[in-house]
C-alpha cells in the first residue's frame, strides 16, 4: 500500500505540524518529507529536524517556488498542507498541484478570510462582531487567500469567550483534530 508523502508548510511554532506528526490515526499512513517555511529562522524547523524532516526554506531567502515544485515532484508528494502559512502561494504552483494543496483557516469561511485575515486578527474581528460560534475550515488552495473549496469545518461554540486570545485556544484545539482527520481521508484514498 503505498505512503500519502507530505510537505508542510509553515510560518510559526508549528503546532498544526505536530498535531499532525503526533496523529497516531496516520502512523503508517503518512510521511511528511519536508516541512517549508518563507522565514529562514522558523520556530517550527528546530521540531521538523528533531523528527528527521527535511526543511526548506522559500522566498528570496530559499529556493523559488518553481524550483521547489520539481524538486515536490520528484519526491512523490501526493499532498501539500499549509497549516499556518502566511503567504500567498503563486498560481504557477497552485497549477502544477492542482487539487493537492490544502490549508488550514482558523474561520468558518467564508466569513473572516481573505488578505489580511489570519491568526489573531480573525479572533479580534470575530470576537468585535459578538459572533457565538466560530471554528476552523480546511479548504483546498486556489490563486487567492481562503477562496477554494471548502471541505471540511468544525464549529466551535465561543459564546462564553470573554476575549479574542480565548477564541483562539478554542479554535486552535479543534484545529489540531480537524486537520489530522481530513489528512487522513487523503491518505485513505491515497491507498485504494
Amino acid at each position: 500500500m503505498a505512503t500519502l508523502r507530505l510537505a508542510v508548510f509553515v510560518s510559526g511554532r508549528g503546532s498544526n505540524l505536530r498535531a499532525i506528526v503526533d496523529s497516531n490515526r496516520l502512523k503508517g499512513l503518512i510521511k511528511i518529507v519536508y516541512v517549508v517555511s518563507d522565514k529562514v529562522e522558523c520556530p517550527a524547523f528546530g521540531f521538523a529536524r528533531e523528527q528527521g524532516i527535511k526543511t526548506i526554506v522559500v522566498g528570496k531567502n530559499g529556493l523559488s517556488f518553481d524550483q521547489m515544485a520539481t524538486l515536490f515532484e520528484e519526491a512523490g508528494i501526493g499532498l501539500i498542507v499549509l497549516a499556518g502559512f502566511l503567504k500567498l502561494i503563486p498560481r504557477d504552483f497552485v497549477e502544477r498541484f492542482e487539487g493537492k494543496i490544502i490549508n488550514i483557516h482558523p474561520a468558518l469561511l467564508p466569513n473572516y478570510g481573505g488578505k489580511g485575515m489570519y491568526g489573531h486578527f480573525v479572533h479580534e474581528a470575530v470576537f468585535a462582531a459578538g459572533d457565538k460560534v466560530s471554528g476552523p475550515t480546511v479548504h483546498f488552495v486556489n490563486s487567492e487567500y481562503d477562496r477554494g473549496s471548502i471541505i471540511a469545518q468544525r464549529p466551535v461554540d465561543i459564546s462564553d469567550a470573554k476575549s479574542p486570545e480565548e477564541i483562539a485556544a478554542l479554535v486552535l484545539k479543534e484545529e489540531h483534530k480537524l486537520l489530522p482527520e481530513v489528512i487522513y481521508k487523503f491518505s485513505v484514498e491515497c491507498r485504494v
